[in-house]
């Protein structure tokens, strides 16, 4: 993605299931659970690079001995940074007290059985200690103590937090993590409550209902109880203070959850490739956590997926296929590379089936995957071409036949990505020359007016990379004529689930869409949308509809991206810019399973998204630079 923007942060999970004392033997080293959820985040290190946190809790410690640890960190390398922190209470033991699992157990924090990771990008806000997951609710009671970390964002966190309020609580934030963690945490204490009135008339003394409450708490009913009012797109993990464990999927599948299990282990991850690889099985073993179910790990070692709310259409984003889950996942791979073939034909159709005068590229890094399939498309169609041309000929000389044969898709690396500049100085203009620069191109192989030049990137969002630094250094290449093709649509409405993508005028087809307005003399649909969103605020979420599609609809697609072209060519450019975007359509053909397309499409899976989009354009409308959720 030539556009640089945030997205999704990544959860790791692993639960013993045997003591520690098996790994050291089978193994050679208690530290088995602690190293495999290491590598599980490492290898989802896309997913979070602001802050990065663990938590783990040792199961049936004796009352004065510390059994949850936590740690988190912002650095800069946050993820090396913890596990250095961590890593430091074992590189200061001896080596027979590193092979002695009760004794590392009972005397050195991080050496449970549960533990739970989690890498944050910070999609808003500051980036301080105390936004970093896991967060922790502290209780003397051990099953009153909840921690919790998540990829999610919530639509209705003022609702939420109002009914907190509402509860007698004081939260000491307004945010969604925080909310999530009172809201689950306040029918915690309810349902241990209820257990503990339950039993106490048995006669049980305190300690013996502590622990039938161990026993007995009901996940499932405490995570319906809790969530019953959750609007948006969610995977939550958390970990109850006695050993209790889950992961908690959206009803739509909006957010990534996957899992494995075997006799020794249970582990979840936000991506499939990041089990593979840390337990090294094959992706038929790797399941996905239900929509609206939650995987329920008991403290005595009992793993279920069971209900939590009624799942909904499977609506999983299909932004985690096109760009931001890694492509090792087979599935993601294939569908990337089919993203680029259902483009192959509107491409061809543009530059009138020149191959000998086309040049094709792509921008790197992300967009790689899908020129994969762009190009198998490419020399496809160029087959069919050779061989319409030697069964129209009937009968070729050799020479004639070995120069069709001979012709090839020209396919060449035209961009590549430089280091990131750093300018030192202050002043606008020797910045923006920097910033220009940010790619490089290869010189000499595009013929000077004669090529047209093809470049495929994954997305485009804002298109300010385009305008201000790739167009205009590729165009020093003086091709003809310079398409950029997205194997993604037009980004037309703001995520509301998790991306940061939030801003409305920060879309280049909104703009486009503002300009065609303003073009066709109907800038006035702007103040009566505005009307509408503004009367929109007053009705139940549930009958809230986006007031923004209308405009939209006024224009074609085509329209809309020809306009964005304008908007993207940097001025004195000589080459025509034209910009391609993939369909709806050709989208769903590629990811048949990702089906959720609201920042495209404008049809939010849950009644706050459009909420979110119309509170979004009043922003614009008002000049408010803030996220509208």
């Amino acid at each position: 993605m030539s556009d640089l923007i945030k997205h999704e942060c990544g959860i790791g999970l692993v639960r013993l299931l045997k003591p520690l004392s098996f790994y050291q033997d089978k193994y050679g080293t208690a530290l088995y659970g602690l190293n495999k959820l290491r590598l599980l985040m490492q290898k989802q290190r896309n997913r979070g690079q602001d802050g990065a946190g663990l938590a783990t809790i040792k199961l049936n410690m004796p009352p004065g001995k510390r059994y949850i640890s936590r740690h988190r960190s912002n650095a800069p390398d946050a993820l090396k940074d913890l596990f250095a922190h961590v890593y430091e209470y074992f590189n200061q033991i001896t080596p027979d007290q590193l092979r002695d699992p009760e004794w590392m157990k009972d005397n050195l924090p991080f050496t449970g059985e549960v533990l739970l990771g989690h890498l944050r990008y910070g999609t808003h806000g500051g980036n301080s200690i105390e936004t970093v997951h896991p967060f922790l609710r502290q209780n003397n009671w051990k099953n009153r103590n909840l921690v919790v970390a998540g990829n999610f964002n919530l639509t209705n966190v003022d609702e939420l937090f109002d009914e907190l309020v509402e509860l007698g609580q004081y939260p000491k934030e307004k945010s969604d993590t925080v909310t999530v963690l009172e809201k689950i945490g306040h029918f915690l204490d309810d349902e241990v409550q209820r257990l503990f009135e339950w039993f106490k008339p048995e006669g049980f003394d305190n300690l013996r209902i502590s622990e039938l409450i161990f026993e007995h708490l009901d996940v499932q009913r405490l995570l319906r109880r809790s969530s019953k009012k959750f609007d948006g797109g969610y995977a939550m993990a958390g970990l109850i203070g006695h050993g209790d464990a889950f992961v908690m999927r959206d009803p739509n599948g909006i957010r990534p959850a996957f899992y494995y299990q075997d006799d020794e282990v249970v582990a979840v991850a936000s991506e499939r490739p990041a089990i593979q690889t840390t337990f090294d099985v094959h992706h038929s073993v790797i399941k996905e956590v239900k929509p609206g179910h939650a995987l329920i790990m008991k403290c005595n070692g009992k793993v279920s997926e069971e209900p939590f709310t009624e799942p909904a259409e499977q609506l999983s984003c299909s932004f985690e296929r096109i760009y931001f889950s890694r492509g090792t996942d087979r599935d993601i791979y294939l569908e990337r590379k089919n993203l680029g073939e259902e483009l192959v034909d509107r491409v061809l159709e543009s530059v009138d089936y020149d191959f000998k005068n086309t040049v094709f590229s792509f921008v790197p890094n992300t967009a790689e995957s899908a020129f994969f399939g762009f190009m198998h498309g490419l020399e496809t169609k160029l087959l069919e071409q050779k061989k319409d041309k030697i069964l129209k000929a009937g009968s070729l000389s050799k020479k004639k036949l070995d120069k069709i044969m001979k012709r090839q898709v020209r396919i060449e690396k035209i961009i590549v990505k430089d280091a990131k500049l750093r300018t030192f100085i202050a002043d606008d203009s020797s910045r923006g020359e920097l910033v220009a620069h940010v790619y490089d191109v290869t010189y000499g192989i595009v013929k000077n007016e004669k090529d047209t030049l093809v470049l495929l990137d994954d997305s485009i969002v804002r298109g300010t990379t385009l305008r201000d630094s790739i167009i205009g250094i590729v165009s020093r290449l003086k091709p003809k004529k310079i398409i950029i093709v997205s194997s993604a649509p037009q980004i037309r409405y703001p995520d509301c689930y998790g991306i940061d993508m939030s801003k409305m005028k920060n879309f280049v087809a909104f703009r486009a869409l503002v300009a065609l307005l303003e073009d066709h003399g109907k800038k006035k649909l702007l103040k009566k949308t505005y009307d509408r969103c503004k009367k929109s605020l007053k009705l139940p979420s549930e009958k809230v509809k986006n007031e923004v599609a209308p405009l939209y609809e006024l224009f074609t697609p085509e329209e809309i991206s020809k306009k964005i072209a304008e908007i993207v060519t940097p001025p004195n450019i000589k080459p025509k810019v034209e910009v391609i975007y993939q369909t709806l359509e050709g989208l769903h053909a590629a990811c048949p399973n990702s089906k959720g397309d609201w920042y495209f499409s404008g049809n939010y899976p849950t009644p706050g998204g459009n909420r979110i989009v119309n509170r979004s354009f009043m922003y614009f409308m008002d000049g408010v630079d803030k996220r509208a959720y």
